[in-house]
């Protein structure tokens, strides 16, 4: 009998942490983009739930915008609960419907949209139920924090780690395709591979490009 063990060191897939809040639209393009990528470089994705909500509370207790924070935590809140319960695989399909309603069907009903991502990707229809639960915050937070701790510091999503090195962005307002894709990546991850190497911006978009 032989035994098919894997040197790891072999392995010419570079692993990409990549955190986001399903209703951010930006990521939604950049989570877009690092797919198409993956189609023509050697890049494995790992997919971790961050919260705005989670990240502007304090700012938006402030003023008073409580209940804007509490619509807002619903799907993430979901996302947490169906991976708990059902393991890190449901991550990317969950958050690939929820996307989908939100950023392209332009469901505004932000419970509607989740209800509808579970369906499609054949969870339990009472996981909604965790929207309006604290069951699963602590777990919420521990996954927050990791990409901002990686980061170093509080920033918006999405935040994406090469090979351990956590970076904000890129914030793109449309999604290359095939090879363009390819060449972005090649350009991020010599960007995040230079020692030193600290910021990069320009003028975002006024609006984004949905396909």
């Amino acid at each position: 009998m032989s035994v098919d063990v894997r040197d790891e060191r072999a392995d010419p897939h570079v692993l990409v942490d990549f955190w986001f809040d399903p209703l951010c639209k930006w990521t939604w393009l950049t989570s877009r983009w690092i797919d198409e990528a993956a189609t023509v470089r050697p890049i494995s994705v790992r997919w971790h739930v961050m919260s705005l909500s989670v990240l502007n509370e304090d700012r938006e207790r402030a003023e008073g915008k409580q209940a804007h924070t509490l619509r807002k935590m619903g799907p993430v809140r979901v996302l947490i609960a169906a991976q708990h319960q059902f393991g890190d695989q449901v991550v990317k399909p969950m958050y690939d419907a929820i996307g989908t309603e939100v950023h392209l069907g332009r469901e505004r009903d932000v419970r509607v949209a989740t209800a509808k991502a579970l369906a499609e990707v054949g969870l339990p229809a009472e996981l909604i139920d965790a929207a309006d639960s604290t069951d699963y915050d602590d777990r919420l937070r521990a996954s927050h924090h990791a990409g901002q701790d990686l980061y170093g510091g509080e920033v918006g999503t999405p935040v994406l780690a090469v090979d351990g090195v956590a970076s904000f962005g890129p914030v793109l307002s449309q999604t290359p395709k095939g090879e363009d894709a390819g060449r972005l990546w090649d350009a991020f991850a010599l960007l995040t591979a230079t020692p030193g190497f600290a910021e990069l911006t320009r003028q975002r978009a006024a609006k984004p490009v949905f396909d």
